[in-house]
């Protein structure tokens, strides 16, 4: 990859495809709008399992404008299709996310990019809704395509208030949580205090994990399974209250559509292989990660309320 002006203007990223969607299925269906060079279906390297998105190569920029103009947001199955240059990885362009809080309720995604898009060119935009109503949580991300443009946005649209809104908005960069924001916000959600359980005592939490996720500590280090909130290679989510006959595959149906899922793991008995009621999955970027967290937290999954939240590193007792 010569990483030249040339190359990324031929070079498309494709996001939201479909689970099952193959590498050649991809090829062909950006093969109709022209010649392709390569085309590259992402896919998890241990399970193979697509991730979602793909690299689409064209010999000529003409026809990757001609597919982004037509493509990009096509229905496929159940996901809309984006599809937008590829960006070369730089310092310029790195850490260009925002996290708006304030906005009136009323506000619609195209609205929030209109009050945006003054500042720069917008690659991802959304705004959080609460799962059981519908209704606008007042909370958006919007990613820009280079850092500067996000800059001025905070300086322009920070403590303003946008037409039509009573009160002002905050816009900041949307940081990173530290270990102790994501334990913060998990005894919040549960109203009780982080307990770690003593090895003698696995059993005892074993049968308290069925009434309270807060035992999950007893239960991971019996597992083998010490996945930290940030795993290095992203973010650990911990997915509580899944039924018994809960697989891999609802994992990936249900965190898919909101970003780079990179792995998932359902908890299984060891004597009768079923789901022992909940499960994690890693995402790569921490604002898809929260998106994810905060429209499927209290979600309902057939007959349960599942709770969601980033797994908290447990790196002392408590």
């Amino acid at each position: 990859c010569s990483g030249s002006v040339e190359d990324s203007k031929t070079n498309l990223i494709v996001n939201y495809l479909p689970q099952n969607m193959t590498q050649e299925e991809l090829k062909s269906l950006f093969g109709s709008i022209g010649e392709i060079e390569s085309c590259k279906l992402v896919r998890d390297k241990i399970t193979g399992q697509s991730l979602g998105y793909g690299f689409v190569n064209y010999v000529d920029p003409k026809d990757a404008e001609k597919a982004i103009n037509t493509l990009n947001g096509l229905r496929l199955q159940t996901k809309t299709i984006k599809v937008s240059y590829a960006r070369p990885s730089s310092a310029s362009i790195r850490d260009a996310n925002l996290y708006v809080s304030g906005l009136p309720k009323t506000m619609t995604q195209k609205e929030l990019e209109q009050l945006f898009s003054q500042y720069g060119r917008i690659i991802t935009s959304r705004i959080l809704v609460d799962q059981v109503t519908g209704v606008s949580r007042g909370v958006g991300f919007i990613r820009f395509d280079r850092r500067v443009e996000a800059e001025e946005a905070i300086k322009g649209l920070n403590c303003q208030k946008p037409p039509g809104a009573t009160e002002p908005i905050t816009v900041k960069f949307a940081n990173n949580p530290s270990q102790k924001t994501s334990q913060a916000l998990l005894s919040q959600l549960y109203q009780s205090p982080n307990r770690r359980y003593p090895g003698p005592l696995a059993q005892q939490a074993q049968r308290f994990s069925r009434f309270s996720p807060m035992a999950i500590d007893g239960v991971t280090s019996l597992a083998g399974i010490n996945i930290p909130g940030h795993a290095g290679t992203g973010w650990c989510i911990f997915v509580y209250n899944l039924a018994p006959d809960a697989d891999e595959s609802i994992l990936w149906q249900m965190f898919g559509p909101f970003g780079a899922v990179t792995n998932v793991k359902v908890i299984r008995d060891f004597n009768t292989n079923k789901c022992k009621g909940f499960g994690f999955v890693t995402m790569t970027n921490y604002d898809e990660a929260a998106v994810a967290i905060a429209s499927l937290n209290g979600y309902r999954l057939g007959d349960r309320v599942l709770q969601v939240s980033f797994k908290t590193n447990k790196t002392h007792k408590a």
